[in-house]
């Protein structure tokens, strides 16, 4: 009699356990996609226009026609080379944008006394 309430009190505790572990991969799987969604509104949604002018690794670049998928063929100006690049990789280009100094001061090392 003994054996046999110990044996369902074993079976209630491994039952116990296999919900206790579902329900943390249930709770894991809600939080992958929540945090999913939560950075995939932030990913800022980039349009060019074809023939801009856009930067890829620093190098300045002209854009040719998207693809439906989202990629982007671009070519870059030096080479001549055509390659197709992920539309999120790519910053715009601004032609006109001047780097100047606004201030400059000029600092002496301080002297022991």
């Amino acid at each position: 009699m003994e054996l046999e309430l110990a044996g369902k009190a074993r079976k209630l505790d491994i039952q116990e356990l296999e919900e206790i572990r579902y329900d943390a991969y249930e709770n894991a799987r809600i939080y992958k996609d929540k945090t999913k969604l939560f950075h995939d509104k932030r990913i800022a949604q980039m349009h060019f226009s074809v023939g801009q002018k856009v930067l890829l690794y620093n190098s300045v670049l002209k854009l040719f026609p998207v693809f439906t998928h989202g990629a982007i063929e671009i070519e870059s100006e030096e080479s001549g080379k055509q390659f197709v690049v992920n539309g999120q990789r790519l910053k715009p280009f601004y032609e006109n944008f001047q780097a100047h100094t606004v201030e400059k001061i000029h600092l002496e090392p301080p002297q022991n006394q």
